[in-house]
């Protein structure tokens, strides 16, 4: 495959992920400490879970089913997504 063909789905970090794409959790990456990710565990960013970016700037903000939550860049850069 070249270069230039895009996979079906492609991982990306949260951070990269623009605004309006829905996406799927990957994994939480081992940098975000053991608390803080149960807690994003508690708000539903689990594996396989749908969400939707809705903002970049000044933080991140997500659509978890009908929760918005605000994620710093600290955090939002370890977490993985896949595309569609």
């Amino acid at each position: 495959m070249s270069a230039n063909n895009t996979l079906p789905h492609e991982r990306i970090r949260l951070t990269g992920t623009p605004v309006g794409c829905m996406v799927r959790i990957d994994t939480l990456g081992d940098e975000i400490d053991p608390l803080q990710r149960e807690q994003l565990h508690a708000y539903g960013l689990t594996s396989s879970h749908p969400v939707r970016v809705l903002q970049q700037q000044p933080m991140t903000v997500v659509l978890c089913e009908h929760v918005e939550l605000a994620l710093e860049h600290s955090v939002a850069r370890h977490v993985w997504v896949e595309t569609a």
